[in-house]
């Protein structure tokens, strides 16, 4: 099933306020137009990214999706065509496996870099990318693969623990 939901209120708390009133005015991203590939993806954290320098917006999200498709994050065109503002890794990933994973249940953030002469201010609620769900193929003589994710962001490259 593919599908987006709000992280926990415990886990929002760990990750970005106590707030209730705020954690009861996350949405879920939406496409804008009937089509519109890319769902838009809001921020739950405010700051202000100096020129040359990055920041990390939470979302206070996570996504579910079938183990044979990857929901990839891009910047939302406006921002780099505007203001030279795009991801600071180009292209996110989240694999199906990141879902509910047991270090942050999944809620993934969003990194900016300003590539521009000015300040660029995100405020609560701002939409600061974009997510496209994809299906993804495998090579047909691949050795299976036993490894299970344990963590969230960068887990893959930990060693496993015997």
């Amino acid at each position: 099933m593919r599908k987006f939901e709000i992280i926990s209120f415990n886990q929002f708390k760990k990750d970005i306020s106590d707030d209730k009133e705020l954690y009861n005015s996350i949405i879920l991203p939406k496409r804008s137009t009937n089509s519109s590939a890319g769902y838009d993806i809001r921020s739950m954290t405010k700051g202000i990214i100096k020129p040359n320098e990055s920041m990390i917006f939470k979302t206070g999200l996570k996504v579910c999706m079938n183990e044979d498709e990857v929901f990839y994050i891009f910047d939302r065109s406006s921002l780099g065509y505007k203001y030279d503002v795009c991801l600071a890794n180009s292209v996110g990933v989240i694999d199906s496996d990141y879902y509910n994973n047991e270090d942050n249940e999944g809620h993934f953030s969003i990194k900016l870099i300003n590539h521009g002469n000015s300040d660029f201010e995100v405020n609560i609620g701002d939409r600061i990318a974009q997510g496209i769900f994809m299906k993804y193929l495998t090579v047909d003589d691949e050795e299976k693969i036993n490894k299970k994710r344990r963590g969230g962001i960068g887990s893959t490259n930990k060693k496993e623990e015997k």
